[in-house]
């Protein structure tokens, strides 16, 4: 198999299923499906304590499987439940202080950054990527042509790695990895049906040792 360092790799957003125990079961079984660098874990409404125990279901299946924990928005809770790194939708002033706060301690990334100033204003706190498009942005099949467009400019100019979300449907997998982005993400195209998440994991695998750019060394 061709090396995955090498090339554009999977981030997987976890589904909203109320059960911790049955959540961490479907995580485990979507990251038997392939390589997958980080799941992001979102906190999708829950109280503070739910969301703990949600986390600390997750957080030792995910890096067991030797990908990234990522706990999205909850500073206090990412302090309890130790994971890899913490992932946030904020703008630069938030940015630069949780990644004078957490780095490198943790993994510092987010930012939803909508243009090109925004983006380069989020990077300016050097933080450990830069992610075009929502956690739960995952609204139509297609990722937001916008986020494509960012991703290639990004990519083409800065170091910092960046993440695309993508939509529903994984039909739109070359589309995203041609864009040099380091990272594509999915969340209801990959869990929308649990039982087909490990399929699902394998055939985006399968599409990037194919079709995608490798990067350089």
């Amino acid at each position: 198999m061709t090396d995955p360092i090498n090339r554009c790799r999977l981030v997987l957003v976890t589904p909203d299923i109320s059960d911790a125990t049955e959540l961490a079961a479907v995580t485990r079984d979507a990251l038997r499906g392939g390589d997958v660098a980080s799941v992001i874990v979102p906190q999708h409404g829950l109280d503070e304590k739910s969301f703990q125990k949600r986390c600390e279901a997750l957080v030792p299946v995910i890096q067991a499987a030797g990908a990234a924990a990522l706990i999205a928005g909850d500073s206090r809770v990412a302090g309890r439940v130790r994971p890899d790194g913490l992932h946030l939708e904020v703008g630069p002033t938030a940015m630069a202080e949780a990644v004078a706060r957490h780095a490198p301690g943790l993994i510092v990334g987010g930012g939803n950054a909508r243009e090109r100033h925004a983006a380069l204003s989020i990077g300016e706190a050097q933080p450990d990527y830069v992610m075009f498009g929502s956690i739960a942005g995952d609204i139509k099949p297609e990722p937001h042509s916008k986020n494509l467009a960012l991703a290639e400019w990004w990519a083409d100019m800065i170091e910092i790695p960046c993440v695309i979300m993508g939509g529903t449907s994984t039909a739109f997998v070359e589309d995203m990895a041609q864009t040099r982005a380091e990272f594509i993400a999915f969340g209801k195209a990959v869990f929308a049906d649990p039982t087909e998440a490990p399929r699902i994991v394998a055939e985006i695998n399968a599409t990037l040792d194919e079709k995608a750019p490798r990067f350089g060394r």
